[in-house]
C-alpha cells in the first residue's frame, strides 16, 4: 500500500522560511518524480516545483529563486525549501509522487505567510 505523508509548514512571516518535508512508502522512491502543488483558497490547485529521478528540476516562474526541492533516495523523502516567503504563498501545500500518469498525494500541508 503506497502512502504519502507530509510534514512541516505553519505560520511565517512574510520574509521567513520553512521547510516541507515529504515521505513514500509503498514505492519504488527512486524511480518517481516528487512534485509539489499548492492551493489557495478560492484557487485551483497550482505547480510549484518538481524533481525526477535524476535529479533535474523544474519550478513555476512564481517561486524560481526562492524554493529550492530536493529529494534523497536513501530516506524515500522529498524536501521543499521554502525562501523569503511572501503572503501570497499562503496556501495548502501537496506533496505528489508521479509517474507515468500515477499519481500518490499527500494529505496536504498548511503554509501561512503574514504581511
Amino acid at each position: 500500500q503506497v502512502q504519502v505523508e507530509q510534514s512541516g509548514g505553519g505560520l511565517v512571516q512574510a520574509g521567513g522560511s520553512l521547510r516541507l518535508s515529504c515521505t513514500a512508502s509503498g514505492l519504488t522512491f527512486s524511480g518517481y518524480t516528487m512534485e509539489w502543488f499548492r492551493q489557495a483558497p478560492g484557487k485551483e490547485r497550482e505547480f510549484v516545483a518538481s524533481i525526477n529521478w535524476s535529479d533535474s528540476t523544474n519550478y513555476a516562474d512564481s517561486v524560481k529563486g526562492r524554493f529550492t526541492i530536493s529529494r534523497d533516495n536513501t530516506k524515500n523523502m522529498a524536501y521543499l525549501q521554502m525562501n523569503s516567503l511572501k503572503p501570497e504563498d499562503t496556501a495548502v501545500y501537496y506533496c505528489n509522487a508521479q509517474r507515468l500518469g500515477t499519481d500518490y498525494w499527500g494529505q496536504g500541508t498548511q503554509v501561512t505567510v503574514s504581511s
